[in-house]
C-alpha cells in the first residue's frame, strides 16, 4: 500500500515517511494501519495520520487536544480526525518540535 500511496510524482515523499516512523518507532509500540491515501499511527486510538498533501509537500496529522502555538503547526477545524496538522517538504524538518509535538499525541493516545 505504501507503493501506491508514494508513487508517481510523490515517490520522493517514501524517505521523509520512512524516516519520521523510524523516529516515532523510538516512542515505543504503535500500530501502522495503511488507508488508501495515508498511513494511520494507532495505539488505543489513532495518534497521527502521515501521507502526501501536494505534490511538493507531506502532511502529518496529529490528534492532540492543546499544543503550543507555532507557525509550522496549523490548528484544523474541530469535528474532524486531527485536530493540528504539519507539513514538510524535506527530511531535514524532521525536527525536535515536530517529535515532540508527536509524542504530546502518542502519550495522549494509549
Amino acid at each position: 500500500v505504501l507503493d501506491e500511496i508514494y508513487s508517481g510524482p510523490k515517490a520522493g515523499f517514501r524517505g521523509i515517511h520512512d524516516k519520521l516512523i523510524a523516529e516515532i518507532r523510538d516512542f515505543g509500540a504503535f500500530e501502522v494501519a495503511p488507508k488508501k491515501a495515508y498511513v494511520s499511527l494507532r495505539r488505543k486510538k489513532q495518534f497521527a495520520m502521515v501521507g502526501p498533501a501536494t505534490k511538493e509537500q507531506i502532511e502529518i496529522g496529529l490528534n492532540a487536544k492543546s499544543l503550543p502555538a507555532d507557525a509550522r503547526l496549523k490548528a484544523l477545524p474541530p469535528g474532524g480526525m486531527c485536530q493540528y496538522a504539519v507539513r514538510l517538504s524535506s527530511a531535514a524538518e524532521i525536527d525536535t518540535a515536530l517529535l515532540g509535538w508527536i509524542r504530546a499525541a502518542y502519550d495522549a493516545s494509549a
